[in-house]
C-alpha cells in the first residue's frame, strides 16, 4: 500500500510531494448494516454498558459519600469527606481505569458526546454510534439503580447524584460550562488518539487514557459548582432516571445540547482546522479539476 502524500511549501515558492510517516485509518462508513452480523460489534456493545455501569457506580457513590460526610445535620466534620478535588479525582480516575480496559475492544468512548464527536469524523459508522449510546445510557441507568439499591435511604436524601443547575446560575451559564468542559474533553479524546501523533510519538496510544482522565478531573474541578458536572449524557440521563426529580428533568437538556454542541465543536476543531481537513479537500478538488 502506497503512502499518503502530502504538500510542502518551501521559501522558493515551489512546493515538492513528501511521503507522511503515519497512515490515516479510512474514514467509517455512514451506515455498515454487515455490523449487525458480527459478535466483535455486540462484544462492544456489552464493553460499553459495563464500563459505563461501573463508572456510574463508582461516581455516584463517592457523590453520596462526600454529601453524607459534610452533613451539618450530623454535626460532623465539614473538612471531612473527599471534597470537590475528590470528587473529580473519582470521575477523572474512572475514566483512565475503563477506557484502559475497554479501549482495544470499543474504543472506550463511555460517553455519548464522545462517540457523537467520532461520528462526525467518521469513525465510527451510524450503527455503531447508535448501538453505543443506547449501551451507555442503559449502562448508566443500571449502574445508579445499583447505588440506589444498596444505599437507598443515603441515595433519597443526598441527591442520587443527579446533575442539577445550581442555584444562583442561569441556563445560559450551566449551557456554556457544558459546552466548554465537553469540549475539552472531546478535543482531548482526539489529540490523545491521533494517528500522526501516534506514528511520531511510540508511547502516546499507550498513554492515552491518562490524558483522557485527567481532562473530565480538570473540568469537574472547574464546573462542579456549575452544574455538578454532566459533559457526558449518559451520565445525566441515568441519574436522572432513577433519581426522578422535577428539578433534575427541567434541567436535562443542558446535559444533552451542551455535550454535543461541544462535542461537534471539538470534532470541526480537530479535523478541518488542526488537521487542515478542509484544505485537503480543496486541495484534491482543484487537483482532480
Amino acid at each position: 500500500m502506497t503512502k499518503d502524500i502530502e504538500v510542502t511549501e518551501h521559501h522558493g515558492g515551489s512546493s515538492e510531494y513528501a511521503a507522511k510517516d503515519y497512515q490515516d485509518p479510512p474514514p467509517a462508513p455512514l451506515f455498515d448494516a454487515e455490523e449487525l452480523t458480527k459478535w466483535s460489534f455486540y462484544r462492544a456493545l456489552i464493553a460499553e454498558f459495563v464500563a459505563t455501569l461501573l463508572f456510574l457506580y463508582v461516581t455516584v457513590l463517592t457523590v453520596i459519600g462526600y454529601k453524607s460526610q459534610t452533613d451539618p445535620k450530623l454535626n460532623l466534620d465539614q473538612c471531612g469527606g473527599v471534597g470537590i478535588p475528590g470528587i473529580a479525582w473519582a470521575f477523572g480516575g474512572m475514566i483512565f481505569i475503563l477506557v484502559y480496559c475497554t479501549a482495544g475492544i470499543s474504543g472506550g468512548h463511555i460517553n455519548p458526546a464522545v462517540t457523537f464527536g467520532l461520528f462526525l469524523a467518521r469513525k465510527v459508522s451510524l450503527v455503531r454510534a447508535v448501538g453505543y449510546m443506547v449501551a451507555q445510557c442503559l449502562g448508566a441507568i443500571c449502574g445508579v439503580g445499583l447505588v440506589k439499591a444498596f444505599q437507598s435511604s443515603y441515595y433519597n436524601r443526598y441527591g442520587g447524584g443527579a446533575n442539577e443547575l445550581a442555584d444562583g446560575y442561569n441556563k445560559g451559564t450551566g449551557l456554556g460550562a457544558e459546552i466548554i468542559g465537553t469540549f475539552v474533553l472531546v478535543y482531548t479524546v482526539f489529540s490523545a488518539t491521533d494517528p500522526k501523533r501516534s506514528a511520531r510519538d511510540s508511547h502516546v496510544p499507550v498513554l492515552a487514557p491518562l490524558p483522557i482522565g485527567f481532562a473530565v478531573f480538570m473540568v469537574h474541578l472547574a464546573t462542579i459548582p456549575i452544574t455538578g458536572t454532566g459533559i457526558n449524557p449518559a451520565r445525566s440521563f441515568g441519574a436522572a432516571v432513577i433519581y426522578n426529580n422535577e428539578k433534575a428533568w427541567d434541567d436535562q437538556w443542558i446535559f444533552w445540547v451542551g455535550p454535543f454542541i461541544g462535542a461537534f465543536a471539538a470534532a470541526v476543531y480537530h479535523q478541518f482546522v488542526l488537521r487542515a481537513g478542509a484544505i485537503k479537500a480543496l486541495g484534491s478538488f482543484r487537483s482532480n479539476a
